[in-house]
């Protein structure tokens, strides 16, 4: 079976088409994830949704628990990252990661990024190999193929790699940058734009996205049927 980690990062509680106000980028996650699961009855799903529950953000306590050796944690130590490592195990269970995100003053939004600040953990996530100084960091979720499925909503247009305002969408370089850093490589983006414009130029956005959510269950779903079971522990 394959299991998805899905995420909603969106402030916004409903679905836009649904709700008043909805969110679109929990449109498409709704999308991805009712597509996948309708071919894919048997498969899994994690539901965590920081937009309306964030994770913590990062503190003294949690950073000097972080860096403690695992024998040398005290009671506190532990207290301190049993969010992360929940969050963590989530995140190591899950083959694919459904992140459904705004796009917030040029970047991801603050819970969106308290969760990479918990998620990213040196010893859980991530290695650091003193005998290599100029390229330290290890990923350590490389052990099987993961995939990131990063929907997103844009309130301008022409925001997409390449194009006239790229250079102000900093939401899918930083993730690619996080994930990538602890061994998920296999990204995906679908966004939609026009929010702030409205009118046919929305509709036409996110008809399209959809049409490509449908594009992408397919290609996975094939890929992951193909994909060869894991040994046995």
């Amino acid at each position: 079976m394959t299991h998805i980690l899905h995420i909603d990062a969106s402030a916004r509680p409903g679905i836009a088409g649904t709700d008043n106000h909805g969110s679109h980028s929990r449109h498409l996650t709704d999308q991805f994830v009712s597509q996948w699961q309708s071919g894919r009855p048997q498969d899994t799903v994690t539901y965590r949704d920081i937009g309306q529950n964030p994770p913590s953000i990062i503190n003294h306590d949690w950073i000097a628990s972080a860096f403690t050796p695992e024998e040398r944690l005290e009671p506190w130590m532990k207290e301190a990252l049993a969010e992360s490592d929940h969050l963590v195990d989530e995140l190591i269970a899950a083959d694919i990661v459904v992140i459904g995100t705004p796009l917030y003053n040029f970047g991801m939004p603050a819970a969106l990024k308290a969760w990479i600040d918990q998620v990213v953990r040196a010893g859980r996530t991530v290695e650091f190999d003193d005998t290599n100084p100029i390229d330290p960091f290890v990923p350590k979720l490389t052990d099987r193929e993961r995939h990131a499925v990063v929907l997103t909503a844009r309130g301008g247009v022409n925001m997409a790699p390449g194009e006239e305002m790229a250079h102000m969408n900093h939401l899918e370089p930083h993730l690619a940058t996080a994930l990538g850093f602890i061994g998920i490589t296999r990204l995906h983006y679908i966004a939609i734009e026009g929010q702030e414009v409205g009118g046919e130029l929305l509709a036409a956005s996110v008809a399209e996205a959809v049409g490509k959510i449908e594009s992408l269950v397919g290609e996975l779903q094939v890929a992951f049927q193909d994909a060869p079971s894991p040994e046995p522990a």
